[in-house]
């Protein structure tokens, strides 16, 4: 198994930046907009950007959840392992809202199929978006596209994109990973 750096922690820091400045630009104000980190791993890039959209944006307010799809996904009856469901978190109703799913791999398009499923358990949102760090273009099995994308990534099926975040494995890199 080999591996190539895809992203060092200062060109992730960077695609930060410019993904909070975009959702800036499309949301201003932020006061109809939630940010929803799909479990387990978007919840990273979501705190992440709120923080850098408060601290040095100026943001006043900005509607945070944490959405588990684990139950929704088309294949959680597939595996011989037990699912382990992560919370969700969600102190707000997105009814009539603007909602930006957030998710640090966009793959398949199976898991984004899961939490439009889910999204609506909160409520009816006026409009979804879809935020993803990094963008397995050539690997999808559904027609979803996001609307915000750090990285496009020409990466094989036999190849896995992993993301390191500081808060679970010490450091901030993206790995591109051959089995």
């Amino acid at each position: 198994m080999s591996q190539k750096v895809l992203l060092s922690s200062k060109e992730i820091n960077i695609i930060l930046h410019r993904l909070a400045c975009q959702l800036l630009e499309n949301h201003t104000d932020f006061k109809d907009t939630a940010l929803i980190g799909m479990q387990p791993r978007g919840i990273y890039l979501a705190n992440r950007l709120k923080k850098i959209l408060i601290e040095e944006y100026g943001v006043k307010k900005i509607d945070l959840g944490f959405l588990d799809i684990t139950f929704y996904r088309d294949d959680f009856r597939r595996s011989d392992k037990p699912l382990e469901a992560n919370s969700t978190k969600m102190d707000f109703l997105v009814e009539n809202k603007k909602v930006v799913l957030i998710d640090d791999v966009l793959y398949t398009g199976r898991s984004i199929r899961a939490a439009l499923t889910a999204i609506q358990s909160f409520g009816r949102p006026a409009e979804i978006e879809l935020l993803v760090l990094i963008d397995r273009r050539f690997s999808r099995h559904l027609p979803i596209q996001p609307n915000y994308r750090g990285r496009q990534v020409d990466a094989i099926n036999q190849e896995k994109v992993k993301v390191h975040w500081k808060e679970n494995e010490g450091e901030d890199i993206i790995y591109l990973v051959n089995k």
